[in-house]
């Protein structure tokens, strides 16, 4: 089995990585740093060697990356069978005074590569007939948080994204997840000041993907809203 995830050598999408790597899977991840993926690939090497894992250095803002990427695992693998649209970014600001250009950075980054990167592995799920697709929205995508402005647009967004791609593949045999947590420790909550217990852990996130990748083809999670158990920030 293979999986590929975007966004994949910290925080949440690292995390999804280990449990399916743990499971057996090939991995198939990208991020900005080669670094950090070559840090990933040698860890998952010494503790998963029965796994091929697959690393190339891509900017998902950038429309040519992103396919770059999809051309890389369709020539590795020819098939996936988990997709998982994890890149993002947060930055806080106000609609009325955020900086110009920050709904487009995280527009492309929070919604475009997922769009752009699903169409391209889209033929080779669909002529299989299966397969999984699971988009990392956030409990921003229900609600409007302050200083969340163009983020909050972005993840709203996302989950319309995976909303029109679930009624239009449930024919097709592909399953379509939103997923949807509230604040969980990642390189976005970096250095808060906050209890290690008042927020989510990555892995909590991993088990709810792993959870609804297991049930049966008959079978399907449209939506996964996971809030720590004190509630929101």
């Amino acid at each position: 089995m293979k999986i590929v995830i975007t966004g994949a050598t910290k925080g949440i999408g690292r995390a999804i990585a280990e449990k399916f790597a743990a499971e057996g899977f090939d991995v198939a991840v990208c991020a900005r740093s080669a670094a950090d993926l070559q840090d990933l690939r040698q860890a998952f090497q010494q503790k998963y060697p029965g796994i091929e894992v697959l690393t190339i250095a891509t900017d998902m803002r950038k429309k040519a990356d992103v396919l770059a990427f999809a051309d890389f695992v369709k020539k590795s693998w020819g098939g996936v069978d988990v997709l998982v649209n994890n890149a993002g970014i947060f930055v806080s600001g106000e609609i009325c005074g955020e900086a110009d250009g920050l709904l487009e950075q995280q527009i492309e980054t929070n919604l475009y590569s997922a769009y752009h990167f699903t169409r391209a592995l889209l033929p080779v799920m669909l002529a299989k007939g299966s397969g999984h697709i699971f988009n990392m929205c956030s409990i921003a995508s229900l609600m409007a948080y302050p200083n969340g402005g163009s983020y909050t647009i972005s993840k709203f967004a996302l989950l319309g994204f995976s909303k029109v791609l679930r009624e239009e593949l449930k024919t097709k045999g592909i399953k379509v997840t939103a997923i949807l947590p509230g604040a969980t420790w990642s390189d976005s909550w970096g250095g808060a000041d906050y209890p290690e217990s008042r927020l989510m852990q990555a892995s909590d996130i991993a088990l709810a993907v792993w959870s609804a990748w297991q049930m049966s083809p008959s079978a399907v999670v449209e939506e996964i809203v996971i809030r720590p158990q004190l509630g929101d920030l």
